[in-house]
């Protein structure tokens, strides 16, 4: 269900009710939120994953400002308010400054694995980006199992860092969000958070967790062992059950459903 507004914005939408918006990482993809497409329109949510423009926008626009305008441009051309923001490191990021930015459009957030207070570094450069097994190597260590790093994911990543024009915009992309550090900010995010993190996490460790947990007011912190980076792609069931015993608090719709791990 893939829905184009003039060209302008690309998205998937399923379901109806409460709308969640799933905002994937710099090296995810749509696909990362399977799990939540099939369970939550099923549960009376509406799922909404918007394409992030990555690799569209001018060189100079290719920060995490822009992106997060565009989704506040997006929420607002397709009619979304109070809605649930669930964003994996860079989506994470994007949903904290919408939700600093245009906090009307917001009832919570959830975040897993963000940015916005420390991640590991790319670098100036992506090394050995033409070494196969080195891309494929690298792409291992954001799970706590390996093998979550299927053959596809890989020649993904490969494909786009050896791109030259997506090479460096994911560098120019990745460099923005570290540049803005929302330590000082986050105090004033006067909304519910869920804080879903793998406990094995290398790219954000449980030390960033903990810190969001402490600078966010009405911050939840909860943990998935044996899991890294990507929870919700790692252990899905386990994030699913989290989150959808969290979102139940807040009754926004009439079903009331706990899935078993």
């Amino acid at each position: 269900m893939l829905y184009n507004k003039e060209k302008k914005f690309s998205y998937i939408k399923k379901g109806s009710g409460h709308p969640l918006i799933l905002l994937h990482g710099l090296m995810g993809g749509l696909s990362n939120f399977n799990a939540l497409l099939d369970f939550f329109p099923e549960k009376g949510y509406q799922v909404i994953i918007p394409v992030l423009p990555l690799y569209k926008m001018p060189l100079f626009l290719t920060n995490i400002y822009s992106l997060s305008k565009y989704i506040i441009q997006f929420l607002i051309e397709i009619g979304i308010e109070n809605s649930t923001l669930i964003g994996n490191s860079l989506g994470g990021h994007i949903a904290l400054i919408i939700a600093k930015k245009r906090i009307d459009l917001v009832h919570s957030l959830v975040l897993t694995g963000s940015s916005g207070l420390f991640e590991k570094a790319f670098g100036d450069a992506f090394p050995k980006r033409e070494n196969y097994e080195y891309i494929r190597k690298k792409s291992q260590e954001v799970f706590y199992d390996p093998k979550i790093a299927t053959k596809e994911l890989v020649d993904e990543v490969f494909h786009i860092v050896n791109d030259k024009k997506k090479g460096i915009k994911t560098l120019y992309i990745a460099k923005s969000s570290m540049k803005y550090n929302m330590s000082k900010d986050l105090s004033v995010i006067e909304k519910p958070i869920c804080l879903i993190w793998g406990k094995q996490d290398p790219v954000t460790p449980p030390e960033v967790a903990k810190e969001f947990h402490r600078l966010l007011p009405h911050s939840e912190l909860y943990w998935i062992d044996k899991c890294g980076h990507v929870p919700m792609m790692e252990h899905p069931k386990k994030f699913i059950k989290i989150l959808e015993k969290w979102l139940s608090k807040f009754n926004l719709n009439h079903e009331n459903f706990f899935c078993e791990v």
